[in-house]
């Protein structure tokens, strides 16, 4: 049995300046734990794959499309390929989710995912 801690897991480099770790990945899932402090953000952004997101802690707004929606705990929120998503704590305690996209987004998907979404803020 193999059992992680997200803790013990160093914070990736993203273009959202947040705490995000990579908790599991193969070719067919990524799962990604992210932290957003009283704040913080996510940038609006697209992704190549489906991918939903499960908030462990907190409350947050998530933005999908056009819809935007207060979230919390033990809610779990579907967000399709393609279609630009952000999401933000304006709380003041702690927001977590896990972020999972299926299937696992290959790194030239990634890369061209941020280069789209650096030159939609220029």
């Amino acid at each position: 049995m193999k059992t992680i801690s997200y803790k013990e897991i160093e914070t990736a480099r993203n273009p959202h300046g947040v705490e995000a770790k990579r908790i599991h990945e193969n070719e067919y899932v990524q799962v990604v734990h992210i932290l957003l402090k009283h704040g913080e953000s996510l940038k609006k952004h697209t992704t190549p794959v489906d991918v939903f997101f499960y908030v462990l802690e907190g409350e947050g707004i998530v933005e999908i499309g056009d819809e935007k929606q207060t979230v919390s705990k033990d809610m779990l929120i579907d967000s399709p390929k393609n279609v630009p998503h952000c999401m933000y704590n304006e709380s003041s305690d702690d927001f977590r989710i896990l972020v999972i996209k299926t299937p696992n987004p290959t790194a030239n998907q990634n890369r061209q995912a941020i280069q789209d979404m650096m030159k939609s803020k220029t």
